[in-house]
């Protein structure tokens, strides 16, 4: 048997092994979040690819919970952010405190903000202001805060999970393009079934609590993560992906259709989400690489807040969901 073969060997039982981890974790938050197999498969992947996700849905989807079950499966600490108007940059990343000693020896010492943490909950993200947003930019893409001058690094693994409320939009402060673009997938949560919804009701209004322990730690995510970056690709795929992208930008090069109804479209950051998310969710169905409908499957969550339509598109009632189907049809 030769080397390459004998790797290749070797990386398909690395796979294999994460993968019935994966699937017993997703079995493990499935059990509390109800009637949610899709948003919690798409938050794995955010996971498993290294990222952060924007979860986008109406109150009462479980959002928090999704959070809070998956840090203790997943083994790792888990926090939470209420954003609101009054919320300040030093509220999320902490700040220095003047402490004096016994000897009246002044000096300053940095208190960590919540920020500090594996797993962290932006509740309602777009409720701050842009300042206090953006404080959490440099820590989601640096993996570290900058205060009175000092880097402080964030512990690894770092992932954030913003929600926001489509329905409450009086009194928000729309998420910038240059933030959006951090978050890896727009996660949309709907309601459960009617089957799912039952079984909630039983399940949260009973007396038995369902208790939830670590299936694998903060270094077996991390194996993990580093395992979906060594998953091949092929020319098919990338071709793929990139054609996808490239084709929802306006432009000269670009369709009459692309330039009349997207005002901006997706950077090359959008193109390296898909890579990574392709290859996450060949991990957590069990195979050795991505095909081409796992593009055309996470065409929407990796686009969707990555693009814009014009007004005259508002206009006329399209989505965007409309325009990235029409362009995943274009992959056959």
């Amino acid at each position: 048997m030769s080397a390459l073969s004998q790797t290749d060997e070797k990386l398909e039982e690395r796979l294999e092994e994460a993968g019935k981890r994966i699937a017993r974790v997703h079995k493990a938050a499935a059990s509390v979040i109800f009637g949610q197999d899709e948003v919690i498969e798409l938050t794995l992947i955010t996971l498993l690819s290294g990222g952060h996700a924007l979860l986008i849905g109406v109150p009462g989807l479980a959002k928090t919970s999704l959070v809070e079950t998956l840090g203790t499966v997943l083994g790792l600490n888990n926090k939470r952010i209420q954003f609101t108007p009054d919320l300040m940059p030093s509220d999320i990343v902490g700040s220095e405190v003047l402490e004096e000693t016994g000897r009246g020896k002044r000096s300053f010492r940095f208190v960590e903000g919540p920020v500090f943490t594996q797993l962290l909950m932006a509740d309602e993200i777009n409720r701050a202001s842009p300042k206090t947003q953006s404080a959490l930019l440099q820590a989601m893409q640096e993996h570290h805060v900058t205060v009175a001058g000092t880097n402080h690094t964030v512990p690894r693994p770092f992932h954030v999970l913003a929600t926001q409320n489509p329905l409450e939009q009086e009194g928000t402060y729309p998420l910038p393009e240059a933030q959006l673009d951090r978050f890896l997938l727009q996660i949309d949560i709907e309601y459960p079934d009617v089957a799912a919804e039952r079984r909630m009701l039983f399940a949260t209004t009973g007396t038995e609590e369902t208790r939830l322990k670590a299936i694998i730690n903060e270094s077996e995510l991390m194996a993990a993560q580093r395992l979906v970056r060594q998953i091949p690709v092929g020319e098919k795929v990338v071709d793929a992906i990139l054609n996808l992208v490239r084709s929802a930008r306006p432009g000269p090069d670009a369709d009459d259709a692309i330039n009349e109804q997207i005002a901006w479209g997706p950077g090359p950051r959008a193109s390296q989400a898909l890579m990574l998310a392709v290859r996450a969710k060949a991990l957590i169905d069990g195979r050795l690489s991505p095909s081409v409908d796992d593009v055309v499957t996470l065409a929407e969550p990796i686009l969707k807040h990555r693009m814009a339509l014009t007004f005259a598109a508002r206009a006329e009632g399209i989505s965007l969901q409309s325009v990235i189907d029409s362009l995943t049809k274009r992959l056959g």
